[in-house]
């Protein structure tokens, strides 16, 4: 997978993708948010000159601190209104694709339409797991 970029419903614009894969010839961001565990920051988070926070998130399940990537989440979200953020995990498609989702609820997508609606805009492939569809469900829901 490549990288991404994708223009949410309120203009605000995220870069998502996969570490594993990297683009030397992509600008920079101002701002990175990577999901994976301490290997994979060991393994490919040396190259990350520019600011940027972790979420620890092993693959295929959920973040081990929900409620502190929620708070990050929503940094990004806020960032994102005027600088150049990305999101980023392994593969960019499972934790990068439900933080996408994340994003798209924060944007004004429905909870219930956050996972086809980054399906479409970003990767088909995009929140792999059914526990992931589940807690971005739940994001949704915490927002009412």
């Amino acid at each position: 997978m490549g990288s991404t970029t994708v223009e949410f419903p309120d203009g605000v614009r995220v870069r998502g993708r996969g570490l594993g894969r990297p683009r030397p010839d992509e600008p920079e961001p101002d701002f990175g948010l990577y999901l994976g565990t301490s290997r994979l920051r060991r393994k490919h988070g040396g190259g990350l000159t520019w600011p940027h926070e972790w979420v620890t998130w092993p693959d295929f399940l959920l973040p081990v601190k929900p409620a502190e990537a929620r708070r990050q989440i929503e940094a990004l979200h806020n960032r994102a209104k005027t600088e150049s953020v990305e999101v980023a995990c392994y593969g960019g498609a499972g934790r990068t694709g439900t933080v996408m989702a994340c994003l798209a609820i924060l944007s004004g997508v429905p909870a219930d339409q956050a996972v086809a609606w980054v399906r479409e805009h970003y990767n088909e492939r995009a929140v792999e797991t059914p526990w992931q569809r589940g807690w971005v469900k739940r994001f949704g829901g915490r927002l009412d």
